[in-house]
């Protein structure tokens, strides 16, 4: 694979707590220059971040109940249409993964329903925190999403015990079929790393460490 269609397979990631302006700026200007599919930020650099990427292909990706997931559902319903209403052309949202685990699956596909169709036609994805899950469960909430109408499932926030792994997206991608989007996130810091996740069935991956690992193509 080349560094173009490895980057259109990137969402260019932002999401700590501590990041500055600084620091957006400089991811922006990344994508800019290697072209990434989207840079995955905080919903509140959304407006900055449309700003910067005005003219470019590059997408505005933000996240929906980060990073825990137990927000309310209206919550996640109305931080979706801010960020939409923002610029916001994809939404990561996090299930409720305490519902999943009760077994509570009725609240859990409404809880994804919510936020797609608070979306409205932008794409979105579930991240169902795959390092906090039994196989069973990684595949009830793969089917969940699927159910609500979701565009992708993704692996993890990157602030829990664990990121993506072979495994996990190779179960992820047999349980949605070839039709959803598969997003690997989390400990992806190698090229190696990445292509094992493309080759599992992953169809984005969310990095920090985008431009080292481009730049392992040479």
């Amino acid at each position: 694979m080349d560094k173009i269609s490895l980057a259109k397979h990137i969402d260019h990631t932002l999401l700590k707590p501590d990041g500055t302006e600084a620091e957006l700026i400089r991811l922006c200007e990344e994508a800019k220059e290697h072209g990434f599919f989207s840079v995955c930020i905080n919903p509140s650099n959304i407006e900055k971040a449309k700003e910067l990427l005005d003219g470019t292909d590059t997408k505005i990706c933000t996240v929906v109940g980060f990073p825990l997931g137990q927000m309310t559902t209206e919550a996640k319903s109305y931080e979706t249409k801010e960020a939409v209403f923002l610029g916001a052309e994809e939404v990561d949202m996090v299930i409720n993964i305490g519902k999943l685990k009760d077994k509570d699956y009725d609240y859990v596909l409404e809880d994804i329903r919510a936020v797609v169709l608070a979306a409205g036609g932008v794409l979105t994805k579930v991240i169902i925190e795959t390092c906090l899950l039994t196989d069973e469960e990684k595949v009830k909430a793969c089917e969940l999403a699927k159910d609500a109408g979701a565009d992708f499932v993704k692996t993890s926030t990157g602030f829990s015990k664990a990121g993506a792994t072979k495994e996990d997206i190779a179960l992820m991608r047999k349980t949605v079929g070839p039709e959803m989007g598969v997003k690997a996130s989390g400990g992806i810091r190698t090229l190696e790393d990445a292509m094992t996740m493309i080759e599992n069935g992953a169809t984005r991956l969310g990095l920090s460490a985008s431009v080292a690992i481009l730049n392992e193509l040479g």
